[in-house]
């Protein structure tokens, strides 16, 4: 299944307590769970005025259906094409 990563412009995000990302990761898995298997959140970075959003979902639309449910913005969504670490230069 295709991996997304997702950008997210949320002023002052990097000083967001832990109870504050406690509660919007909280309301990502409840839309989660409701929206079913298929999508898939596998972790996010939090950046000053962004976070940045690793997805695995069957489409683009799943995830702009996930980010409209949630109440979160999804400024920009982007298909991983290929994945490379350290290792690939080997």
């Amino acid at each position: 299944m295709p991996k997304y990563i997702i950008e997210r412009e949320i002023p002052q995000a990097g000083k967001l307590c832990a109870e504050e990302l406690q509660s919007i990761a909280q309301k990502s898995c409840g839309v989660l769970r409701d929206m079913g298997p298929q999508i898939q959140w596998v972790q996010s970075y939090v950046t000053a005025d962004k976070i940045y959003c690793v997805y695995i979902a069957p489409n683009e639309e799943a995830i702009r259906e996930h980010a409209q449910q949630g109440g979160f913005p999804a400024n920009s969504i982007a298909a991983v094409q290929t994945i490379i670490d350290p290792t690939t230069a080997e």
